[in-house]
């Protein structure tokens, strides 16, 4: 497994857990539990974007994915 498939599945997972995190967040009714969601949510979304930056600069390096 390459360096950017890695990043890529993490990539993956980041989402999934950005897409969970904002359902919790709407779901539930304890104001204090929906403001840490949505805090978490937020961090995820910049990390989020990093590593899609980082997976368009590996997808131009990587020989396999030309």
């Amino acid at each position: 497994m390459t360096v950017g498939s890695q990043v890529k599945g993490c990539f993956s997972s980041i989402k999934s857990i950005e897409a969970t995190l904002h359902l919790l967040s709407e779901k539930t009714t304890e104001q204090e539990a929906q403001q840490r969601y949505l805090q978490v949510e937020q961090l995820i979304t910049e990390i989020k974007r990093d590593l899609q930056q980082h997976v368009i600069q590996l997808t131009k390096e990587e020989p396999q994915y030309k």
